[in-house]
């Protein structure tokens, strides 16, 4: 059937062929060269050099992309979670349907839409989320996906913990820097600022502790922002570790009756071992 030829292309499953691998090499290669051309456009000199060859790129990618998007919704009833009254819809409001979505809006938005020059510019500029594209075709994306779905409540309690970290730490800093430098530590919220430079080690020098209790807080809550910034690392790799070993395991199958010896034996079978 061809709605399921044109599916394994788009999907670059094995059924798709060589075709289905030209395509999703086409279109990876498509979307870091917009990348590149939106990166080079904010150079003014060098888009109205070769203005002409920018706007005709972008027709070609907008027009491949609108055709990509098409298909895909046409062929969206090929996956069995796309099935049924409402499959569609269920497909347009997936992650990389809207992304989709997203990557030719800014090209169409004008068209129907009174824009000034400013909003213009941005949707201009929006065009890199067309990047996010590249999830599809990337390997090493989809094991970044799998490992922070895998480890999204680990992540969500380390993030939790940060911000009342940073709540903590900037109101303290508030108590003990404000009467020495009431402008640069005028309220909880402007602290905040030297908290987030100071947790994340990054430490600007734009605003510092001038106090001697001061000095001894922001030295302990930096030491603090090393430690607590190394626990989603810890995390992040240790399930990447997880996620490469279980990738490259290779299951062992017993010759005589072909079953996966990692596999657990049923109380039958293990009877009839003993």
């Amino acid at each position: 059937m061809l709605r399921d030829r044109v599916y394994n292309i788009l999907e670059s499953t094995p059924a798709g062929g060589i075709a289905g691998s030209v395509f999703g090499f086409f279109i990876a290669a498509l979307i870091l060269f917009n990348v590149a051309a939106v990166i080079l456009a904010t150079d003014e000199p060098l888009y109205l050099a070769f203005q002409p060859a920018f706007d005709l790129f972008e027709v070609f990618s907008v027009a491949v992309f609108s055709v990509e998007y098409l298909l895909r919704l046409w062929t969206a009833p090929c996956n069995p979670a796309f099935r049924g009254i409402g499959g569609r819809a269920r497909f347009v409001a997936t992650p990389m349907a809207v992304i989709d979505l997203l990557a030719v809006l800014p090209f169409y938005l004008p068209m129907v839409l009174p824009l000034d020059l400013r909003v213009m510019r941005m949707l201009r500029i929006l065009r890199i989320f067309r990047l996010l594209k590249l999830y599809r075709y990337s390997d090493a994306l989809k094991t970044l996906g799998r490992v922070l779905s895998a480890e999204r409540e680990a992540l969500i309690v380390v993030g939790f913990v940060l911000v009342i970290l940073l709540v903590i730490t900037s109101t303290l800093m508030y108590f003990v820097e404000h009467d020495a430098q009431p402008d640069a530590f005028s309220s909880i919220p402007m602290a905040m600022w030297w908290a987030v430079a100071t947790l994340t080690t990054v430490g600007y020098g734009d605003v510092y502790p001038i106090t001697l209790l001061g000095r001894f807080l922001g030295g302990c809550i930096a030491i603090l922002g090393i430690g607590m910034f190394a626990l989603p690392a810890g995390i992040l790799a240790s399930a990447f570790g997880d996620e490469i070993r279980n990738r490259h395991r290779k299951k062992q199958v017993c010759p005589h009756c072909g079953k996966c010896i990692d596999e657990p034996l049923s109380g039958e079978e293990d009877a009839e071992k003993r």
